[in-house]
């Protein structure tokens, strides 16, 4: 069972949604394996005021068919929040009793075994107990104990193979753990490993996938949309247990927008051959950015504020679902604007469906944060852009153009006066070739000198 110290610990309601999601639950849960659909469950529960009750029920029959009794508990405990007069709102204490004994029991005997490997020490032997007890340790949700058990596995391993097999595993319980910097870590390790080609099929797709949730969870948009991209449609269903080919499909597209310009959309992302395997699962995501390299702003943001609901319902993508909308939002604004000299505030309102006052508050935010190069006419609701005086530019240019030119000639003027006066040094020969030397000029009205390297 879970020490007190080792349960991740959530702020209640940190995202509640109160739209209707379009997410079919049963058809959604029903992609993923292992513990992500509990935990998958218990946040739609405890954020969805619509698929509350349904998701809970489901998180504890989910609950009950694994062994992490405190999951089991949480479980309850939010459906008791939501149905107080549920049958399953109240915990099973004799399911809770012979869990936990039978729990025990199997780790016992797992230390046992182990112990008994080490005394004999049989290499591989060792290497499959500590595999084992890892995850048993993992299933009842003693995540740092099931990651010093994979760990151990390290000295034990005879080849890149067996050593690539760990690191993946560190990789799933740190992602569960929100360890970030040990999935990048253990991606690192995999990537320096010397693996066949036969190996390093599906391993390169989930590294991948590993590394772009990374990012994604550390803010990282840019880093997490190119590793996103690079990820091979061969992924399939081998990752389940922690994200699929859908949630690779949303999270790239949704990253690429918030922070690629549009060349590098429809060059990166609807041009990908790879990538364009994982829109198809999700087409509107492909629709959402088509509209954007087209210009078609307020049409890419009614898509992604269509399935708002859907991504708020992520545990990976709700904390930073805001972020990435208000990003793409301010980029529309500032590609809508860059053909334009000036335009009218109510034009502009118009082409993102909102009012005159609220795009003039979101236009005076972003000239405030220096986000766009603008002024705002507000007698005459203009957006004005701040054109560079080509007057005052051109005249510093042949300043100094003229500058250039008169150091140049005084140059030459004092080569020719050198050359008659007959102050120049002639280049010596030492052994047959031609020596490099150093002509010193001396200006009679400065004090300065002149040192010129000859070729």
């Amino acid at each position: 069972m879970t020490s007190p110290q080792e349960t991740k610990t959530r702020a209640p309601g940190s995202f509640i949604v109160k739209d209707a999601p379009k997410l079919d639950l049963e058809a959604y849960i029903a992609n993923y394996e292992g513990r992500t659909r509990l935990r998958r469950l218990l946040f739609i529960g405890e954020n969805s005021t619509f698929l509350s009750h349904d998701a809970l029920k489901a998180a504890v029959i989910e609950a009950k068919q694994g062994q992490d009794t405190n999951l089991y508990l949480e479980a309850c405990s939010l459906l008791r929040k939501t149905a107080p007069e549920d049958a399953d709102a109240t915990p099973d204490q004799a399911w809770l009793e012979d869990t936990v004994k039978a729990a025990s029991a199997e780790t016992e005997r797992l230390e046992f075994e182990l112990k008994g490997y080490k005394n004999n020490l049989i290499k591989e032997s060792i290497r499959m107990g500590n595999e084992e007890l890892g995850d048993q340790y993992r299933r009842t949700g003693a995540l740092q104990s099931s990651a010093r058990s994979y760990e151990r596995m390290r000295d034990f391993c005879n080849s890149p193979k067996q050593v690539a097999d760990m690191c993946q595993k560190l990789i799933v319980v740190s992602v569960e753990q929100e360890n970030w910097l040990a999935v990048q870590s253990n991606v690192f390790k995999i990537k320096n490993l010397h693996l066949s080609t036969f190996d390093l099929e599906g391993v390169l797709a989930k590294n991948s996938a590993a590394v772009g949730l990374a990012h994604l969870a550390s803010g990282h948009y840019k880093e997490a949309a190119k590793a996103f991209l690079g990820t091979d449609i061969s992924l399939g269903s081998s990752f389940n247990q922690v994200l699929t080919s859908n949630d690779v499909a949303v999270y790239g597209g949704l990253c690429a927008l918030a922070s690629m310009d549009r060349a590098e959309l429809k060059a990166r992302v609807l041009d990908s051959a790879s990538f364009r395997n994982f829109l198809e699962l999700e087409p509107h995501i492909r629709r959402g950015i088509a509209f954007f390299c087209s210009s078609k702003y307020a049409a890419c943001l009614d898509i992604l504020n269509s399935y708002t609901a859907d991504y708020m319902l992520d545990i990976y993508l709700a904390p930073h679902m805001r972020q990435i909308i208000a990003a793409v939002r301010l980029k529309s604004i500032v590609q809508y604007f860059i053909p334009y000299s000036c335009v009218t505030l109510e034009s502009m309102a118009k082409a993102f469906a909102t009012t005159v006052q609220a795009i003039q508050d979101e236009l005076i935010a972003m000239i405030e944060n220096g986000v766009l190069d603008a002024r705002i006419d507000l007698h005459r609701k203009l957006l004005v852009a701040n054109i560079p005086d080509q007057r005052v530019a051109t005249h510093l240019k042949a300043l100094e153009t003229a500058e250039r030119h008169e150091r140049v000639a005084r140059h030459h003027l004092m080569r020719m006066s050198i050359l008659a006066s007959g102050l120049e040094l002639k280049p010596q020969s030492l052994r047959g070739t031609t020596r490099r030397s150093d002509l010193i000029l001396m200006d009679g009205m400065n004090t300065g000198f002149f040192r010129q390297r000859l070729g």
